[in-house]
């Protein structure tokens, strides 16, 4: 029999044997890991050849969707449910503890709860969610005494049938008469957009597919909405009338450069409709009035290279031309805020300074109202939030008291208002919605905060920001939450998170879930890494491409620093992240192998150079900005050097979980199912090397606010299981 054949049929079995008797299979019977067959696969770039054994586990969106499967298709997944099996029978021993997390994590939800309302066009909107429903109801009411509440869209019905859920996003028309709703049931981010008569309840005939879940507003009739190419970038704006055929819907932009993707909105002073189209370091911005949804679309400022910004319309007063203000890197690294004349966008010399830039200081947002400008800004990798009164030129600033923190300006739709709303939470604070009055007058109102059903009190924690030195000098802050009572003496097992990519910042915020990991001894701790943006632009530039390297150094000096402060047993160190936070993983595995007792890592981004060498694979054209092309030599042997795909070794791994979504468009599910067999094939140990695959979601995992919750339980009973505190 050909080796592919046997291979097939082995697994067959296996996955049939663990489907028919659950029950009554002893764990023994799973004690050997499934072992996918090699076909050899040559990669060649820059003369450089490279043998892939599992190439062959890559399935096209069209396979996966197909029904009946085709006998390839068969063998894939029949292989990830093997793994499945695998992970689950390996697992046994934390089944009951697995239960327990889950039950003892929902149980600190209030299952009945409302979100703090807020006024936009006329009425109050919130939403609430149900005991025992997986997702919210949307509602909203009049803003006039004695109005009744109105459910505008329930996802609970919306959901039904499906495995998968999730709303996107949700547009009110102008006249507060229509609702256009987009929703995904697979999980690869690919929307259908619908709209609903909110005088009926009843959903229009139009249905528009494959789209990137926004849209726009111009009238009550027209609405603009990105759709997305083969590689499920969104390269088109597309206008749609209600009431005709979506076939028939004009291109009003095409976006050529692959390494670029649009969206559309509706400005927040409700005057135009705004595409933006942005690669990672570079953007571009086009607008037109509403009055005018037939016309064409005006170029802000024609793209330049490395030019980023963001743009936010003002009107005039009584009828006169408006101005716009723009948050720009214009000769400014941590980016300023200027203001141009209605007509002058395109005349960078015509443009004013208002925020100037400052080396200590990143300008991440603003908040625009009619007498005041709201500024985030992160100093020291916090963020602050500074309000300027327009009229007088008066500041203040909102303070803030934990050592580590997570401030945000919420929703705020109105235009013409002195109330602030903003979001707030800390390792040891749950959840917070308070209202801010923006002349500075009296304190802030706490509007809401997240209930945590039991016995949580916030001074049951401590939270901490301490700073590690990072080899090269400069200085790396770590957020950590643990339970009072737990020693610093490096006897407790501690968890560090970390991600490091994008410019994106991690803040510290808080989670009831992970009161479980803390109330059985665990420390939690996120090292702010080089690639993220808590130290400003630069942080993040020396993170990224030839500097790549700082971010899984620093991660690994962090935890260096954690044992030697003996907050952490260093025969009990953990590490965890996902996406390309799983590409951190698999880094410092590689790195450091035998550092780490064991490893989480989820939907991680494993494969680094094949993937960046398909420029079919969703995505990959957009990233170039950030790893490299792999077409040029030198980023191709930069990439190379710490892919952990392509730097597996024979070491002593530490056990590891790692998990995936089959239907996951941002990471393939091959990559972590190809890097878990050239693990096991490495590893000169015994500790496991599981494999989990969620079959019916993506690069989010589960939909649903308990379905989530399961697999952090699956995540959390490995790490306790592998600390040795599983019965605790």
């Amino acid at each position: 029999m050909h080796p592919q054949a046997t291979t097939t049929v082995l697994l067959s079995l296996l996955v049939a044997a663990c489907q028919n008797a659950p029950s009554t299979m002893p764990d023994t019977a799973l004690a050997t890991p499934p072992v996918a067959v090699k076909r050899p696969h040559a990669i060649t770039a820059h003369g450089h050849t490279r043998i892939d054994e599992y190439h062959w586990m890559r399935l096209s969106e069209a396979q996966r969707d197909a029904d009946p499967p085709d006998a390839h298709t068969r063998e894939v997944i029949e292989h990830l449910n093997a793994e499945n099996a695998y992970t689950k029978a390996v697992l046994a021993p934390v089944d009951e503890l697995r239960g327990t997390l889950f039950t003892e994590m929902k149980a600190r939800i209030q299952e009945t709860d409302l979100s703090v309302p807020y006024r936009e066009n006329g009425y109050w909107y919130h939403y609430r969610f149900e005991e025992g429903k997986e997702y919210a109801v949307h509602v909203r009411r009049r803003d006039e005494h004695g109005a009744t509440e109105q459910d505008i869209l329930n996802e609970n019905m919306l959901a039904e049938g499906s495995t998968y859920f999730d709303l996107a996003d949700y547009e009110v028309s102008p006249g507060n008469e229509l609702v256009a709703y987009s929703t995904d049931r697979v999980g690869r981010r690919q929307y259908e957009i619908r709209f609903r008569d909110l005088r009926t309840g009843k959903d229009l005939p139009d249905v528009i597919t494959n789209t990137g879940g926004g849209c726009a507003f111009a009238d009550d009739r027209t609405v603009f909405y990105p759709r997305k190419d083969n590689t499920l970038r969104s390269y088109r704006i597309y206008r749609h009338v209600l009431g005709t055929d979506p076939s028939t819907d004009v291109v009003v932009f095409e976006e050529s450069d692959p390494a670029f993707s649009c969206d559309v909105y509706r400005s927040r002073t409700e005057q135009y409709v705004i595409i933006t189209t942005e690669s990672t370091m570079s953007s571009e911005h086009r607008f037109l009035p509403v009055a005018e949804p037939l016309g064409e679309f005006r170029t802000f400022l024609p793209r330049e290279e490395e030019h980023e910004h963001t743009v936010m319309h003002v009107p005039g007063a009584q009828g006169q031309p408006g101005k716009w203000y723009i948050v720009t890197n214009w000769k400014a690294q941590n980016f300023r805020l200027m203001e141009c004349a209605e007509g002058d966008t395109g005349n960078k010399r015509k443009w004013k300074e208002v925020v100037p830039h400052r080396a200590d200081v990143l300008l991440e947002d603003v908040d625009v109202f009619k007498d005041h400008l709201v500024f985030s800004e992160r100093r020291m990798g916090l963020t602050h939030l500074r309000v300027r009164r327009l009229s007088d030129g008066h500041e203040h600033e909102i303070s803030f008291s934990d050592p580590a923190y997570m401030a945000y300006t919420g929703t705020n739709p109105e235009w013409d208002t002195d109330k602030l709303r903003y979001g707030y939470t800390s390792m040891t604070t749950p959840s917070s919605v308070y209202e801010h009055d923006l002349n500075g007058a009296g304190k802030d109102v706490l509007l809401k905060q997240q209930e945590v059903l039991g016995t949580f009190k916030p001074e049951d924690y401590v939270s901490e920001r301490i700073w590690a030195p990072a080899r090269d000098g400069v200085s790396v802050p770590i957020s950590l939450v643990y339970r009072k009572g737990t020693t610093i003496t490096g006897s407790a097992p501690l968890l560090l998170y970390g991600y490091g990519s994008y410019g994106h910042s991690i803040d510290p915020g808080f989670s009831s879930a992970r009161l479980s990991l803390l109330d059985r001894g665990f420390i939690f701790a996120i090292a702010h890494i080089r690639g993220g943006e808590e130290m400003g632009r630069d942080w993040y530039e020396n993170g990224r491409m030839e500097h790549k390297l700082n971010t899984f150094t620093d991660f690994i000096d962090c935890a260096d620093h954690l044992v030697a402060q003996r907050y952490a047993d260093p025969a009990r160190l953990f590490c965890m992240g996902g996406s390309a936070g799983g590409l951190l993983v698999g880094a410092v595995v590689n790195m450091r192998p035998e550092l780490w007792k064991a490893a989480v890592a989820e939907v991680p981004f494993v494969d680094v150079v094949n993937t960046m060498l398909d420029e079919s694979i969703p995505l990959t054209t957009g990233e170039f900005d950030e790893w490299g092309d792999p077409k040029e030599k030198e980023a191709y042997e930069r990439m190379l050097s710490y892919s952990p795909y392509d730097n597996v070794k024979d070491a002593t791994y530490p056990a590891m979980l790692v998990t995936t979504g089959f239907h996951d468009s941002q990471v393939q599910y091959w990559e972590p199912a190809k890097w878990v067999q050239r693990l096991r094939e490495h590893q000169q140990g015994s500790a496991p090397i599981l494999l989990q695959t969620n079959m019916e979601a993506g690069h989010g995992g589960a939909s649903g606010r308990f379905e989530r919750l399961k697999e952090v339980a699956l995540d959390y009973a490995f790490l306790l299981w592998q600390a040795g505190v599983a019965g605790k």
